[in-house]
């Protein structure tokens, strides 16, 4: 039995190990993501947000300002939800060394950070979800690539506790 248990183990083991992406799978992916190049001046996003079944929960529309000076790079971001409801968010990102970005918002804990490699960037952070009656912290792992010129496709793992709880799509274009 004991033997058993061990196996199993190991199986789940290698499947969550499996499951996790590495950046550096996309080392030769073209073209390069070039965070800054992309978010200077103006794009528009739309996505939605799903709950840990799948359903769709919400639906949004950005438009992003970025404006870049030295090694930073703010990002003013205007959301419009299907139900009216509007919010703001804007970053303060950083580039350091090696494709590494930090990054600060009013509602993010702490510090996010990131690394681009090939056309991908990884970007991890701490979250503040308001709810209609509390706020809870939530982890993002957002993923976002680079198609052409023109477009990039963000999917974000939403985790509470180290389990997903939700997803969000989002599409932008120049």
């Amino acid at each position: 039995m004991r033997h058993m248990v061990k196996v199993l183990s190991l199986v789940m083991l290698m499947l969550i190990a499996g499951c996790s992406a590495d950046l550096k799978a996309y080392q030769a992916s073209q073209p390069a993501f070039d965070l800054f190049g992309y978010f200077q001046g103006e794009t528009h996003a739309w996505g939605m947000v799903q709950d840990y079944s799948g359903k769709q929960t919400r639906r949004f529309q950005v438009k992003i300002k970025g404006t870049v000076a030295d090694d930073t790079l703010t990002l003013v971001e205007d959301f419009v939800f299907h139900d009216g409801e509007k919010n703001q968010r804007i970053w303060t990102i950083t580039r350091s060394a090696d494709g590494h970005y930090e990054g600060r918002a009013d509602d993010i804990i702490g510090v996010a950070t990131g690394h681009e490699m090939g056309n991908a960037l990884q970007w991890q952070y701490d979250f503040l979800l308001k709810t209609d009656d509390s706020e809870i912290t939530v982890s993002f792992d957002d993923w976002l690539f680079r198609q052409d010129d023109k477009h990039l496709f963000n999917i974000t793992s939403i985790r509470k506790f180290g389990l997903e709880v939700g997803r969000i799509t989002l599409f932008f274009t120049k």
